[in-house]
């Protein structure tokens, strides 16, 4: 039979009660008394009941995680930080991987309101489905928007966008084509394609974009550009996959990388990095956002969240490698 407070009490020579105040931190205990529960709680093998706690406490320490796919290298590293950061704050992490299913976003959050989490962490695509202003839930978004009242957290999309594009116009590019996601999702990201459009109409270039729609495959799309588009020599990609595709498809083309065609990507994640170091890409600070995005969540479950602006979007860095 697994042990209970009223065992460490024995065990302790206290009170149950005084080993409850111990265990929730609650009034005066002397640090006497809080090393004998302790060695009490080691010695009989017992460990707290986490749901026991969180009832008395109002809190259950939980905060949920729902995003497309952890196999992705950025939300993987994001992944990794949140949860780091949560458990240095005392805080268990669920992860809900949706797949960008609008069925298993709403599945994920009905699971996570009844485990009773403080608060969540979300990218989704599918705005307006998961309505967490009915269910008083406190959210924070990673660089997508969910609606007005909800804060979006993610990086300088169009600083990073205009750096890209400006770095292959300066090294020589004429023909440059950007490669982006489906522009009818409304999110930040949309800023990297804007910020091309942008520097290549003050350059008095004809902006040429592709759009890698929902279940159509990056090689399918590369390769009806470079059928279309034989001239292209600098090619910015909105993340670091489809440049890896970008360039696979140039080698089977016999297109030499930077000779024939330049390539900049956008993420620089720690995983790219080592298995694509000549990657040129636009780092985002990872670590950063999801420190930022913790931090505005914890003071929306504080009731503290009205010193910070609903959009949050931190600096990013050009790392020039061999692809440019």
């Amino acid at each position: 039979m697994k042990p209970n407070i009223h065992d460490v009490a024995k065990r302790a020579g206290v009170s149950s009660t005084t080993v409850s105040r111990v265990l929730n931190n609650r009034g005066y205990i002397s640090e006497k008394t809080k090393e004998k529960v302790y060695k009490a709680m080691e010695e009989i093998n017992y460990f707290p009941n986490d749901l026991a706690r969180s009832l008395f406490n109002k809190r259950t320490n939980l905060i949920g995680l729902i995003i497309p796919n952890s196999s992705n290298p950025f939300f993987g590293e994001l992944t990794f930080h949140i949860e780091s950061i949560c458990a240095s704050l005392g805080y268990k992490l669920l992860l809900c991987n949706s797949l960008n299913r609008i069925d298993k976003e709403e599945k994920y959050l009905e699971m996570l309101i009844r485990n009773q989490v403080d608060g969540v962490v979300v990218v989704t695509y599918n705005r307006g489905i998961l309505n967490y202003e009915k269910q008083h839930l406190s959210v924070v978004a990673i660089d997508h928007y969910l609606s007005k009242n909800i804060p979006v957290v993610g990086s300088d999309n169009y600083s990073g966008g205009k750096k890209a594009t400006e770095l292959l116009i300066m090294k020589g590019c004429q023909y440059i084509v950007h490669i982006n996601g489906p522009i009818e999702l409304q999110t930040p990201a949309n800023l990297r394609r804007k910020a091309y459009e942008d520097v290549m109409k003050e350059q008095s270039r004809l902006p040429i974009t592709y759009e890698v729609s929902h279940g159509q495959s990056h090689q399918e799309v590369i390769s009806k550009l470079f059928d279309e588009h034989p001239e292209v020599d600098g090619i910015f990609a909105s993340d670091d996959l489809i440049a890896a595709s970008v360039i696979a498809e140039s080698k089977k083309r016999g297109k030499d990388i930077p000779t024939q065609l330049k390539v900049v990507g956008y993420d620089g994640t720690e995983a790219v990095q080592v298995l694509l170091p000549e990657l040129t890409t636009i780092q985002q600070p990872i670590d950063l956002i999801a420190k930022t995005a913790i931090d505005i969540l914890l003071k929306e479950i504080k009731g503290e969240f009205n010193d910070f602006p609903l959009e949050t979007y931190l600096p990013v860095k050009l790392l020039e490698g061999g692809t440019t």
